[in-house]
């Protein structure tokens, strides 16, 4: 049986979460169509900052960003915007720019919403961004681990599918995180677009088999772990919605039985029946069985973007409060459905909005504000 997260003190650390990954721009055509907007509105996110933003601004934690921006007035307004989340943008290494993004430039994530039966649609520019071109040797991971002190690392499948310089970049990461007592999470986030020209399917699932050895949080849903990881695990129903309670425990724990050193493994649950309702919910394993949050049936959604990242934030809370897993899952679960419901990539709700979701009532608060 795999060991339990042990997690370092909060005094005897400088951060709770430190995330490492791509910050890009969204530019969101609200409910009209990319192609025939006229206005966008912007804001960051990035799969794995996400995470790192939402322990902060939601959850009132310390969190810090590692990743690479250009030196120009579009990187120092992903830098505003991520210092108005809260962030400690401390550890962001600066390229030069060469004034028409030859050599670095920000990445740009253009996004619409969907709508009924018209799934949410992205358009991804993101070509030789500063953080793709970040490689081992460049973060002085020691001096943030061993002297700052970090908690909690947190990283993914899609700033290592960047480059392979990034996926390196990851492994010598998580390596020294490890050394220095950090739980480690990893979100199994796959991108088809990042690995064309890479090996499709089979190279990522060759850089995340490299990175796991040194993971405690493992994170994905079972496409990402049967896919992307390659476990070998049978499906007892294949074919069968995410929501099949056998498949995922069959999954879960033939993850578990692979890599020991993972604490944790989480896998998330979506139904989308339309882009504006779907079913969603999560299964954690950890100590040795497995752990439910309720389902959402049918559960609204406003822009599902960021719902997985708001999952993965409110697991590590969770035991970054000492709450155990049960209360991580349902953290996990009930932000991710509550970050769904506002615009753009980063969560936009409160700790006590996620606690009365879980409680099944409305925010006190709320309800004041409606008289």
């Amino acid at each position: 049986m795999a060991a339990r997260l042990t997690l370092r003190s909060a005094e005897s650390t400088r951060y709770d979460c430190v995330a490492l990954g791509e910050v890009m721009l969204r530019l969101d055509p609200g409910f009209d169509r990319v192609r025939d907007a006229r206005r966008f509105t912007v804001w960051e996110g990035g799969g794995e900052y996400n995470v790192a933003r939402a322990i902060r601004k939601v959850w009132g934690l310390r969190a810090a960003v590692v990743t690479a921006l250009p030196d120009n007035d579009v990187g120092l307004l992903a830098e505003d915007l991520m210092l108005a989340g809260g962030v400690d943008t401390s550890h962001v290494l600066w390229r030069p720019h060469d004034g028409i993004g030859v050599s670095t430039r920000l990445g740009l994530n253009f996004t619409e919403k969907g709508f009924g039966g018209r799934a949410a649609l992205g358009c991804i520019d993101r070509g030789h961004s500063a953080a793709s071109q970040l490689r081992p040797g460049e973060v002085d991971w020691d001096t943030l681990f061993g002297e700052q002190g970090v908690r909690w690392f947190h990283t993914g499948g899609i700033f290592a599918g960047l480059a392979d310089t990034t996926a390196e970049a990851v492994l010598e990461a998580v390596k020294i995180a490890h050394r220095h007592g950090t739980v480690v999470s990893y979100d199994l986030n796959f991108r088809a677009s990042l690995w064309k020209g890479r090996g499709g399917a089979d190279g990522a699932r060759a850089v995340n088999r490299m990175i796991a050895p040194h993971v405690d949080v493992l994170i994905g849903n079972q496409e990402d772990f049967v896919q992307r990881l390659g476990i070998d695990a049978t499906l007892p129903h294949p074919g069968a919605t995410q929501f099949d309670d056998a498949n995922a425990v069959t999954v879960l724990t033939a993850a578990a039985c692979r890599w020991p050193n993972v604490s944790v493994i989480a896998t998330t649950q979506r139904d989308a029946k339309t882009a504006g309702f779907n079913d969603w919910g999560a299964l954690v394993w950890a100590d040795g069985r497995v752990h439910r949050a309720p389902m959402h049936e049918n559960l609204e959604i406003f822009d599902r973007m960021g719902g997985g990242d708001g999952f993965a934030s409110g697991l590590a809370y969770g035991f970054l409060a000492g709450q155990g897993p049960q209360a991580a899952v349902e953290y996990g679960v009930a932000h991710g459905a509550l970050a769904m419901s506002t615009p753009g990539d980063v969560s936009m709700v409160s700790r006590k909005e996620v606690e009365a979701l879980i409680a099944g009532r409305p925010d006190p608060l709320a309800c004041e504000a409606v008289r």
